[in-house]
């Protein structure tokens, strides 16, 4: 009997709950536009826009599009992705999980539902 390995890279669903109960939360990027992210984002989230994430993830144009902070993550260092409704965020995660990323999360029920639950949020942040 053969054995088939499954070779697509795999991304972790967590809630927002569970995200916020990690003992050391990966960093938050939130994949929604400036704008987006401007009205409310969660706190200490940073924002890279979906766009660029899909540009610059397994381009030469990464070095003019995706920001020096980024660019210099560790592969193995856990990022964790949000977007508005959950949408956007897995596409962006699964992109960065192929790219080589090894510890890449995905936020579900995105914004909505994290400040549905009445999470921390900020707004007017600086954005990347």
């Amino acid at each position: 009997m053969t054995s088939i390995t499954n070779s697509q890279p795999q991304v972790i669903d967590l809630s927002p709950e569970e995200f916020l109960q990690l003992p050391n939360p990966p960093q938050l990027i939130d994949v929604r536009s400036s704008f987006e992210y401007k009205i409310f984002h969660a706190t200490n989230a940073v924002n890279l826009s979906f766009p660029r994430i899909l540009i610059g993830s397994n381009s030469w144009l990464s070095r003019w599009v995706l920001p020096q902070w980024f660019r210099e993550l560790p592969k193995d260092e856990p990022i964790a992705l949000i977007c508005l409704t959950a949408h956007r965020s897995p596409i962006a995660a699964q992109q960065l999980s192929k790219a080589g990323f090894t510890q890449v999360y995905n936020i579900t029920g995105g914004m909505m539902e994290w400040r549905r639950l009445g999470l921390p949020t900020d707004k007017n942040s600086s954005s990347s």
